[in-house]
């Protein structure tokens, strides 16, 4: 009896051993995968400051546990066939977010910068249920990434500074954006100072055209109706001319207020400046004096330009801002 009570104890207390020891080796070899796992990390950091992932190396990287280092996650679209034109820009901006981290006194191994294209993990789209680009994420260091995680780039846009304001709130990382320096605006201005000067020198004797209030007119109403159309946002955003569907229909208007094509952008400059000659003719049929016919053909032609150019306007506005509930002459 005592030997069995002998060789009980034994078996319970080798088991015991085996489990301790088991847990203990199960600690050690997720430390030594959390280790490798930065490592590896880093050493792709040194070669790129933003990291190319696909499918399995987001599980590997980023949704393997433990963590102790955030990513933020660009997820895009950059081939040609899925005609995203701001995920360029966007990932432009990005980059330079990361090569300020990168190169900065705050640069550790706590933050990296990963882009996953649609393309390359689609799959990765699929899981976390994404059906735009781009689209940033932060993915913290414990825990499942919440809506805060998700920069609302409709709101704050996508330059860099915005990007790197929000990493600072999900992270406690400031970066300060350096941008790399672009001459070639300097060297446009200098181009158009040089002609503008070598053509003032040529007209030396005969300046009076400086004076001219038609030209400047004309050259302030060019300057706002281009304003006014979206060419800034064209220039920002880089949108497609036209959006041609998989079915094969155009479409010349965008279908939201958040964008716009830059087809578009001529209609509405052509529109506004309609509106422009309608209302500079009633103008100046109020202003003339002597034939009174012909005032009154000024005055109908330009009421007429005013009234049906105006309300296309209303209309389109009305079709891009969903529940805008004015119109004119059209719906």
């Amino acid at each position: 009896m005592k030997y069995k009570l002998y060789a009980t104890f034994l078996v319970v207390f080798a088991l015991s051993l085996g489990y301790v020891t088991c847990q203990y080796r199960t600690k050690n070899n997720q430390g030594s995968s959390l280790t490798e796992r930065v490592q590896q990390l880093m050493e792709m950091a040194m070669k790129r400051s933003v990291l190319k992932f696909n499918g399995p190396k987001f599980k590997q990287y980023i949704k393997a546990t433990p963590r102790n280092y955030s990513i933020v996650v660009m997820f895009t679209a950059m081939a040609p066939q899925r005609q995203c034109q701001i995920c360029r820009h966007a990932n432009d901006e990005f980059t330079i977010v990361a090569n300020s981290f990168r190169y900065s006194q705050v640069y550790s191994n706590k933050l990296f910068f990963v882009s996953i294209d649609f393309d390359e993990g689609s799959d990765v789209f699929q899981l976390m249920r994404l059906n735009t680009a781009p689209v940033y994420m932060h993915f913290p260091p414990k825990g499942k990434p919440k809506a805060a995680d998700t920069m609302d780039i409709q709101r704050v846009g996508f330059a860099a500074e915005a990007i790197a304001k929000w990493i600072g709130e999900r992270t406690d990382i400031q970066i300060r954006v350096f941008r790399p320096p672009n001459y070639s605006g300097t060297v446009a201005v200098v181009m158009l100072l040089v002609l503008i000067g070598g053509f003032l020198y040529l007209r030396r004797n005969n300046l009076d055209f400086i004076y001219n209030k038609t030209i400047w007119g004309l050259g302030a109403l060019f300057f706002s109706l281009t304003m006014t159309s979206g060419q800034m946002w064209n220039h920002i955003r880089g949108p497609p001319f036209i959006h041609k569907s998989q079915n094969g229909n155009v479409a010349y208007i965008h279908g939201s207020s958040q964008g716009q094509f830059v087809l578009e952008t001529y209609i509405v400059m052509v529109i506004n400046g309609a509106v422009v000659l309608g209302m500079i003719l009633m103008t100046e049929a109020a202003a003339r004096k002597g034939d009174v016919k012909k005032r009154r053909i000024f005055a109908v032609i330009g009421l007429g330009l005013v009234a049906i150019f105006f309300s296309l306007l209303l209309s389109i506005f009305r079709n891009k801002a969903q529940g805008y509930p004015y119109s004119l002459l059209f719906k």
